[in-house]
């Protein structure tokens, strides 16, 4: 089976590669942009067949150039929810996988694509239908965009076409994306280098710390991805998260306390942590005010229709596992 992974040195994409390669598919064609030279160190003992330039493969697949593929793992994309520049997040997000939709529908090539729960944007509710998508930011907006084109085309697919809505993704291999990592991971850093990891305070009508998303481990995304794999019946846009919302304190005192369990230490609740200085709340960031999901948590009615019946990690075991192999990685 020739497939291809797109966004392949970023976090999902990597993950999905050594994913495929434990299922023991090798004919993997890696596609990113490698201008950020250290990403590549996430495909380091993957398993790839050839690696394409971003600028290099659109134009060569849409030529049918690399034979019959199996199917394309579209991860690629601009992730970053603070870019304001809509000419080039649409012509990034939304026309480059309209053209790779269009390739794959006229080559038989079946498509799982990265959507987003920022279509939801201010939404109250997080199901898979028109009226709860109101996304705050041109990223939300470019990934609903393309959402709707194959919202129309799924009738007449002649291939499957499957989109995940990830939810708060964190987990190995996200070290290059800087602010836009997790929480997970900054807490990690912070709580290393300062010994106390900082959440914000109030805001939203939430007590601090108290804003609540669903948090979901790679792994969880990366078998969910191999399931549509192998289930090539199954096409529709779906939710891909836990299932639960968990506040940020839940995944500071995770932090901290795999954290203190490497060393030897007994875990704590959180009001001890925050009283020995563990936990500190800061201001609410004025630059993010009415930009900002308060709370998010996947329904997975859709998810469990197609049959897809994967057990998701809670925070406290996905964030300890984490933490494990951020520490291994020194």
């Amino acid at each position: 089976m020739k497939v291809v992974v797109t966004g392949a040195a970023g976090m999902i994409g990597s993950n999905i590669v050594h994913g495929l390669n434990a299922l023991g598919i090798d004919d993997v064609i890696a596609v990113d942009n490698l201008t950020h030279g250290p990403k590549y160190r996430n495909l380091l003992g993957a398993k790839i067949s050839d690696y394409f330039d971003k600028t290099d493969f659109y134009g060569r697949f849409a030529r049918g150039e690399f034979g019959k593929v199996e199917a394309v793992l579209h991860e690629g994309a601009c992730s970053d929810t603070m870019q304001h520049d809509g000419r080039y997040m649409l012509d990034t997000n939304y026309r480059c996988s309209k053209d790779l939709l269009d390739a794959c529908q006229r080559q038989g090539t079946r498509l799982l694509y990265a959507s987003s729960a920022a279509t939801y944007g201010g939404s109250a509710s997080f199901r898979e239908e028109p009226q709860f998508e109101q996304p705050l930011n041109v990223y939300g907006y470019s990934k609903l965009l393309f959402d709707n084109v194959v919202r129309r085309m799924l009738p007449g697919a002649t291939s499957q076409v499957a989109g995940f809505r990830y939810f708060n993704v964190y987990g190995p291999r996200e070290q290059h994306k800087g602010r836009m990592a997790s929480v997970a991971f900054h807490h990690f850093n912070q709580f290393r280098e300062t010994g106390k990891v900082k959440l914000f305070g109030e805001y939203g009508g939430y007590g601090p710390g108290m804003q609540s998303r669903d948090f979901v481990f790679v792994d969880d995304v990366v078998a969910v991805n191999l399931w549509f794999l192998q289930n090539p019946g199954q096409s529709g846009i779906f939710n891909l998260g836990s299932g639960r919302a968990q506040p940020f304190n839940d995944v500071a005192v995770a932090t901290v306390n795999a954290a203190r369990t490497l060393k030897g230490e007994a875990p704590l609740p959180l009001a001890e942590l925050v009283a020995r200085g563990f936990v500190e709340y800061i201001p609410f960031p004025d630059a993010l005010v009415g930009k900002y999901q308060c709370f998010t948590q996947a329904d997975l009615t859709r998810l469990r229709a197609a049959g897809c019946d994967h057990a998701f990690a809670d925070v406290a075991t996905g964030v300890s596992r984490y933490v494990n192999w951020l520490a291994e990685q020194g």
